[in-house]
């Protein structure tokens, strides 16, 4: 009767084992990282210092002012003396060829796109991490529950096999293998404490937190449902990659156009007014343009290099494309596999395990049964739950990495 009541007190007391205070939900750590990450502030500053350069992209040259003297019959001064001789000041403006400049603001513009997609491709990437590493403390922190919750049942289990041998109602192996499955519990939850601590540290770096800044256990999941229709498609669509990658194409498009108008010749129109003392002023229009003798060297090779650039951001294009597809595919599988495994355990094996376990230990306390059953039938029970666990991280993993890949559910 004292075994069996203490069977029960286990039973009671499994449910209610001592729990620390909560972690916040997975929601306001995706908050605050976006918030609080350098790694992201720093490409924002990127893209908005790039946005403030657009107009200088498309701005005129400075324009120059020249002081003239003409002198007729230097080097004598014959300045009113002399119809020709005049001194006065010259205002000359660069002109572009005409599109020159708006091809250099749409270069300007198209790399400003380029960098604010790579802002949103790590945003991505971000939520991402926290998401998977939340779900990772979840199963450890479940893992831990369910190995203290056993390290309980051990304990009584010894302490019951002792009172049998005491009594000359059993042998002493039973109490060996019971304190061995108790140090087995120890390392066990020494080696997930420590794994929790090095998880813990990887998200306090993206929450921008010390290293050792302490989070709660990890209660629950949100509740999550992957994307509706073809995950490939939807990747392909939605990837921050592929549109980072398909900006890089546009600016690459937009600096081989800007390097062919380099081509042409740019104007110096000019206007000046000059004194010639007593004869009256005199206007002087000039217009100037630039003869592209020494271009073609130095321009034909940066429009190949230019060309190059836009083979390799296709090429690029495609890639991101592909890996989008490989990696939806990929979250798909995890995702049915999780599922699958999901409904396995919590319909069969959790029930199973434990009804085993249950008649194992009912023989065992009644003199029929022998303890290495019991510890067999332990096991499986300990290893059911804890599965259960890490297939819940698993699916909600998945669905964290197919999130990121079609943009769908990305609030945090």
């Amino acid at each position: 009767m004292r075994v069996f009541f203490l069977w029960i007190l286990w039973a009671a007391a499994v449910p209610a084992l001592a729990q620390t205070a909560p972690a916040p939900p997975v929601s306001e750590l995706v908050t605050e990282a976006l918030a609080r990450s350098p790694a992201l502030a720093a490409l924002r500053s990127g893209a908005a210092a790039s946005r403030a350069l657009e107009p200088a992209a498309g701005a005129l040259p400075d324009p120059m002012i020249e002081a003239m003297v003409i002198d007729a019959r230097f080097p004598s001064y014959t300045l009113g003396k002399e119809e020709m001789s005049m001194a006065g000041v010259e205002v000359r403006q660069g002109l572009p060829y005409p599109g020159k400049r708006r091809a250099r603001r749409e270069a300007a513009e198209a790399e400003t796109a380029r960098q604010a997609a790579a802002v949103d491709a790590l945003a991505r990437r971000i939520r991402s991490e926290v998401r998977s590493l939340y779900a990772r403390l979840y199963a450890i922190d479940h893992e831990k529950q369910a190995l203290a919750a056993a390290h309980e049942m051990l304990e009584m289990l010894a302490a019951t096999t002792s009172a049998r041998y005491s009594a000359g109602e059993g042998e002493q192996e039973p109490i060996l293998k019971a304190q061995l499955q108790v140090t087995r519990l120890d390392e066990q939850l020494d080696d997930l404490r420590a794994e929790r601590a090095a998880l813990v540290a990887d998200l306090n770096r993206w929450l921008d937190r010390p290293g050792a800044a302490p989070l709660g256990e990890v209660a629950e999941l949100p509740a999550v449902q992957p994307p509706a229709g073809s995950w490939e498609e939807a990747a392909v669509a939605g990837s921050a990659e592929v549109r980072t990658a398909a900006a890089a194409l546009a600016a690459a498009e937009k600096k081989l156009a800007a390097a062919r108008l380099d081509l042409k010749p740019d104007f110096a129109p000019a206007a000046g007014i000059a004194a010639r003392g007593g004869f009256g002023p005199v206007l002087t229009l000039r217009l100037g343009v630039e003869l592209p003798l020494w271009k073609k060297s130095r321009q034909e090779p940066m429009i190949r290099a230019a060309e190059l650039e836009v083979e390799a951001a296709r090429s690029d294009l495609r890639d991101a494309e592909a890996m989008a597809r490989a990696a939806a595919a990929s979250a798909a599988a995890r995702w049915s596999r999780a599922e699958r495994q999901i409904v396995r355990f919590r319909e069969g094996i959790l029930l199973q395990s434990g009804s085993a376990l249950d008649a194992a230990r009912t023989s065992y306390l009644n003199g029929r049964g022998d303890f290495s059953t019991v510890a067999e039938d332990f096991n499986l029970w300990l290893d059911a739950r804890m599965q259960l666990a890490r297939r819940e991280a698993d699916r909600f993993t998945a669905w964290a990495e197919l999130a990121r890949l079609t943009g769908e559910g990305e609030q945090p």
